[in-house]
């Protein structure tokens, strides 16, 4: 196979003294052997995104490596140097249990120190709340997590967080960026100063746990824990190093833990993902469940961001809830809690994204609480609680299965949501209810609300044209009717305009612009189309709802609920 002139010139930078002889023999090799595999490795740069880089794991430019990771670290370090002049920047690293991530982690403490930078390393793999928690904490300019979150064995990935423990947001990390673009590989600094390197663990686990069990234990009496059973499983991920620990400091004794995906493993040879959005990841937790009688099942992903949750159903059977009723009890029993102690005064906010359930604003009316919806993704809720420091955040989630309780930890936490879902549950249950009916009577109170997501997957530059036309075709000659119900509303969150078709009124909407757009129908039904920003796909997302009037009814109102949302996908041709 030819290998393309262009490529083959960003191949040849690398066949120079600037990198090492393991690459430039492995490179040698490939050119003579795998062509087709180098120039797949070669023909881009791995973009360093607004949170980061995520990507393959290998030699190359379009590879995670430590080339790539030093050039990024290399770009943060100067940025560091230059945002606080006069100040030893600091910065903090963990990482998770995929192949390569302790060695990487190394290669960007190296980085960090040769810049003059103190850095704090984990001295094993941690949940990436925890190393949110740990900036703030130590007092560090910023966080790197090495992670690929829930991407197949062969990603790697790298996260960066600021001063607040969030993600990076505009202006940062745009300035970050253009730094990074600026430099050559030569311009990295791989020689240590370990003196400025210090291994940190336990001392930072514990007041990280306590802050968890404070967060998240609030309202189940030690008798309501002991009569309650939990199944978890952290999927072979690094929740295992914090989870067990939170449960059993918080009270719950009866945890079962699903001994064949304890071991952390970057291969996660148990399950096809190891996402727990997918009800085949929780497959064998759900059978331990039923081994032994367990109210509860929690799972996690690899770097305990996301959970997972099943409970018994009126049927007493599992059940798996989606993202959407996992934060919507969450939410609410905070808010319980927060009213019951006499805190809500008027100056707080809970906050969702726009493409998570619409129930959430119910409940923010219902406790007089303000309700604050931002862009997916939870660095843009961290920047909420640094842009309203008078008001004070109670919890916040997304549907693909985050949540943050309070504001100790500035990302989704599954560590406290872990703790904090059996907390709901064991409550319940002593007080002869159950988290599912709890769950349905927040439908009878609010209103039932479901939702359904539609994900197509559109491979190559082919497919990425067509996810772009599918965006155009819907600014350009948007729908008038879903449904047989007349579409009211649209909302455009890439000129950041709402237009109300029926009076014709326009209004901006104030959040940064994203390839977003909503439609509302006069049935109060919503639609979201949002093509996504780390992998080939368009997703939708359909919500639905009408009145419940007794748990009683709620089968047979899920049933029509179901069909609505189905109808409107076949009706937008989307099934």
């Amino acid at each position: 196979m030819h290998i393309e002139p262009q490529i083959l010139e960003r191949i040849n930078t690398w066949l120079t003294p600037t990198f090492d002889e393991e690459t430039q023999a492995f490179i040698k090799n490939s050119i003579a052997h795998n062509p087709k595999d180098i120039q797949e490795s070669f023909y881009k740069d791995l973009e360093f995104g607004t949170g980061g880089m995520r990507g393959v794991m290998g030699i190359g430019t379009n590879r995670i490596n430590k080339y790539t990771l030093g050039k990024s670290t290399q770009g943060l370090s100067n940025y560091l140097l230059e945002a606080f002049p006069g100040e030893t920047p600091k910065a903090v690293i963990a990482y998770d249990c995929r192949h390569n991530s302790k060695t990487l982690a190394k290669v960007v403490a190296d980085v960090f120190s040769a810049n003059g930078i103190q850095v704090f390393l984990f001295e094993d793999l941690r949940p990436t709340p925890e190393l949110s928690f740990a900036v703030k904490h130590l007092n560090c300019h910023c966080g790197i997590v090495l992670t690929a979150s829930h991407n197949p064995p062969e990603y790697n990935g790298y996260k960066v967080y600021w001063q607040d423990g969030g993600q990076l947001v505009p202006p940062q990390d745009g300035e970050i960026i253009k730094v990074i673009d600026s430099l050559k590989y030569s311009d990295i600094k791989f020689e240590a100063n370990n003196s400025l390197i210090k291994y940190i663990g336990e001392e930072v686990d514990t007041v990280f746990i306590d802050e968890s069990v404070k967060n998240g234990s609030i309202a189940a009496s030690q008798e309501a824990k002991d009569n309650f059973k939990i199944v978890f499983t952290s999927l072979h991920g690094t929740s295992i190093t914090a989870v067990p620990e939170t449960l059993k400091r918080a009270g719950f004794k009866n945890v079962h833990i699903v001994k064949e995906q304890e071991v952390p493993n970057g291969d996660f040879p148990t399950v096809a993902s190891p996402n727990p959005e997918e009800p085949a990841a929780l497959k064998m937790a759900l059978e331990l469940a039923d081994q032994v009688g367990a109210d509860i099942v929690i799972g996690t992903d690899p770097d305990c961001d996301r959970l997972g949750v099943a409970v018994r159903n009126s049927e007493n059977e599992l059940q798996l809830l989606n993202g959407n009723q996992t934060m919507l009890m969450m939410t609410d029993f905070l808010l319980k809690q927060w009213k019951a102690a006499g805190k809500i005064k008027g100056k707080e906010f809970i906050a969702s994204t726009i493409v998570s359930t619409p129930m959430l604003n119910k409940l923010a009316d219902a406790y007089n609480v303000e309700s604050k919806i931002v862009l997916t993704g939870f660095k843009w809720i961290a920047k909420l609680i640094k842009d309203f420091p008078e008001l004070d955040f109670i919890g916040g989630g997304e549907e693909s299965f985050g949540y943050m309780v309070g504001d100790f930890v500035r990302d989704k936490d599954a560590v406290t949501s872990t703790l904090l879902a059996c907390d709901i549950a064991a409550h319940a249950k002593a007080n002869g209810s159950s988290f599912y009916e709890e769950l349905l009577k927040l439908y009878v109170e609010h209103g039932c609300y479901k939702e359904k997501l539609v994900s197509l997957t559109k491979k190559g530059i082919e497919g990425a044209q067509e996810i772009t036309q599918m965006m155009i075709d819907a600014r350009e000659n948007p729908l008038k009717v879903i449904n047989g119900s007349k579409v009211v509303k649209i909302e455009d969150y890439e000129t950041s305009t709402a237009k109300y078709l029926l009076t014709g009124e326009e209004k901006t909407i104030d959040v940064p612009k994203s390839n977003v757009i909503i439609y509302y129908t006069e049935d109060g039904s919503q639609i979201a189309l949002r093509p996504s920003g780390t992998e080939p796909k368009i997703k939708f997302y359909v919500s639905v709802n009408t009145e419940l009037k007794s748990v009683e009814d709620f089968k047979n109102v899920e049933a029509l609920l179901d069909t609505k949302a189905e109808t409107i996908l076949k009706d937008m041709k989307l099934i």
